[in-house]
């Protein structure tokens, strides 16, 4: 289910909300028959429906059985404030072959936290970010924002796809980001880590920031694991290319497989590392996984903020 919600779809629907409805309930029927049944994602209990409440949350069925009105009493109700960071650089337009690229699957999966949001009535924002913070929305929870958020997703997916090389200062923008949330808001990141590994030290000063300012920070690293990182490629002469510079490395795969996969390896090991030391959840995220692995640890990370 998860795996077939690809860019043709999206074109041929042109409606993410659909689309991240269709994700979370395959997820919410999975989530029942396995171990973690016991995440409130629907509703706990009824309680006899009071005049003058709103209608929202009435459970007609039951009402057309009882002859009673009863309202759907949900278990969180703690007004979690949740914001999404995406990295729309052009490295996360990698890759273009497949039926999902990074940034694509980064947006899926965002809608799809929104719509588990929806459901437990928590606020969320949206922050996207190439070389500068092209988007920043206050975390609200109200019907008319979610719609808001979900047009916007879709219209900056299509802007990202179509325009010319962007660059990524995830520093400067997480820094802002820090700036610009409610204090104590959980903020979740999408980003492949494509920066320069020179710039490590700043990097993790701007997730500081964020935690000085009481947030709790998710990071999704988001990748292709089968290229980016296991370096599975055909065994003949490729031409790579920069997707934000435009440099060129001509190269033989099978030279180089083996020392390109232990280094790439040991430095996100050392992310993932520092990110523990920094009491920041650092989550990979293969784009051929599926997204029901990317909700599921953001609800462990709800649950753990109780």
């Amino acid at each position: 289910m998860n795996k077939t919600i690809d860019r043709l779809k999206l074109a041929n629907f042109g409606n993410l909300e659909l689309l991240a409805k269709q994700v979370v309930e395959g997820f919410i029927t999975g989530l029942h028959k396995s171990p973690f049944h016991g995440f409130s994602v629907e509703f706990a209990e009824h309680r006899l429906y009071n005049t003058g409440e709103s209608t929202r949350h009435i459970d007609w069925k039951l009402a057309a059985r009882t002859d009673k009105m009863f309202t759907k009493k949900y278990e969180e109700e703690t007004n979690l404030r949740c914001q999404i960071v995406i990295d729309c650089s052009s490295s996360m337009l990698f890759p273009q072959h497949k039926p999902v690229s990074k940034l694509e699957f980064s947006v899926y999966a965002a809608a799809s936290i929104i719509e588990l949001l929806k459901r437990q009535r928590d606020a969320v924002g949206i922050s996207l970010f190439t070389d500068k913070l092209d988007l920043q929305t206050q975390a609200k929870s109200s019907v008319t924002h979610h719609r808001y958020l979900y047009s916007e997703l879709e219209k900056h997916l299509k802007i990202y796809n179509e325009s010319e090389k962007k660059s990524t200062n995830s520093i400067q923008a997480l820094h802002d980001i820090a700036e610009l949330c409610h204090k104590r808001s959980l903020v979740v990141i999408f980003t492949d880590l494509m920066d320069d590994p020179e710039r490590e030290a700043a990097f993790f000063q701007a997730l500081q920031h964020l935690k000085h300012n009481k947030h709790e920070v998710i990071v999704f690293h988001v990748v292709d694991k089968k290229t980016e990182i296991d370096f599975e490629l055909e065994n003949r002469p490729y031409t790579l290319v920069d997707m934000e510079t435009g440099e060129r490395l001509k190269l033989q795969p099978a030279a180089m497989k083996e020392k390109y996969a232990e280094a790439i390896q040991a430095y996100f090991e050392q992310i993932k590392l520092k990110c523990a030391n920094y009491k920041i959840d650092f989550m990979p995220a293969d784009i051929e996984a599926g997204y029901d692995d990317v909700l599921l640890k953001y609800l462990l990370k709800r649950q753990k903020m109780r």
